[in-house]
């Protein structure tokens, strides 16, 4: 086989596996970050439930001791 032909094809072949590993990194970065994002609105979603429960709370204490204005 010609050396530049064998030269040719190496260089293809390098790009091509370039290429995939592009890819895979890629994919991977996207994953990562919609795992991220997900764990974040999981965690403002917690946030706001314990707001909320941590609220009513206050109000019941304020209805119970007869200090809820409304």
């Amino acid at each position: 086989m010609d050396p530049q032909k064998m030269s040719y094809e190496a260089g293809q072949a390098q790009g091509q596996v370039q290429g995939q590993a592009q890819e895979k990194t890629n994919n991977l970065m996207d994953m990562a970050s919609n795992a991220a994002q997900s764990a974040k609105e999981t965690v403002t979603e917690a946030g706001q439930q314990v707001m909320a429960t941590a609220q009513g709370a206050a109000d019941a204490v304020k209805n119970a001791a007869g200090m809820n204005k409304k």
